[in-house]
């Protein structure tokens, strides 16, 4: 610890510095930042991050966080139930929701299959996302497979769609269930030369008809 820096402050930088995504610089500048403002602001600002966790619970359905049980998603009568998106985390569930373009459900996975890690199935929500789709007996008509497009995330989509297509979940006297994977390709704005091997492949695959 610096002697040029008080104790206080030098605490405050050293906690926001250990959350994800933020380095020793940006650390400084949002405790320097919290300095310059009225006492009030600071008071409101640990109140608020002191009461996080008490308006929070996580869904008993999909996992996901929220402020009552169900979610709003899963209580939501105008969504579609037969449809379940596979996410990792709940800010999968953000990005998606963001696009408008999805009107199904969701189940948080809480993680990928990583050995490197020591998270295998068992850490996962994988056995409930396989109780669920049993439970609706038949209502489940698609699940899209949303992992990341990252080894962990390819081997989880992999794992699940093997125990999905299980003879005791794809039961003959219900509808076969659907299972897809989004589609990975370039991004919005990229250059075609710079792209990988692998990015262009999975673009070529995902083509559409123009």
């Amino acid at each position: 610890m610096s002697d040029a820096i008080p104790r206080s402050v030098q605490k405050l930088i050293d906690e926001f510095a250990s959350l994800p995504g933020i380095g020793p610089k940006t650390a400084s500048r949002l405790t320097f930042y919290l300095l310059h403002q009225p006492e009030e602001k600071i008071a409101e600002f640990g109140k608020i991050a002191g009461n996080l966790k008490k308006g929070v619970v996580t869904c008993k359905s999909c996992y996901n966080l929220a402020e009552s049980n169900p979610c709003k998603i899963c209580s939501d009568p105008h969504r579609d139930k037969g449809i379940i998106a596979v996410v990792e985390n709940p800010l999968d569930v953000i990005a998606i929701e963001k696009t408008g373009e999805y009107n199904g459900l969701y189940h948080i996975l809480g993680g990928a299959i990583s050995p490197v890690d020591d998270i295998g199935p068992d850490e996962l929500r994988i056995k409930e996302l396989v109780d669920r789709i049993k439970n609706t007996r038949g209502k489940i008509k698609e699940v899209i497979l949303a992992t990341n497009p990252s080894l962990e995330g390819e081997a989880t989509a992999m794992y699940i769609t093997k125990e999905i297509s299980k003879p005791k979940i794809q039961m003959s006297k219900y509808n076969k269930i659907k299972i897809t994977r989004i589609a990975r390709g370039l991004p919005v704005g990229g250059d075609l030369e710079y792209a990988d091997e692998i990015t262009l492949s999975r673009a070529l695959e995902g083509r559409k008809e123009y």
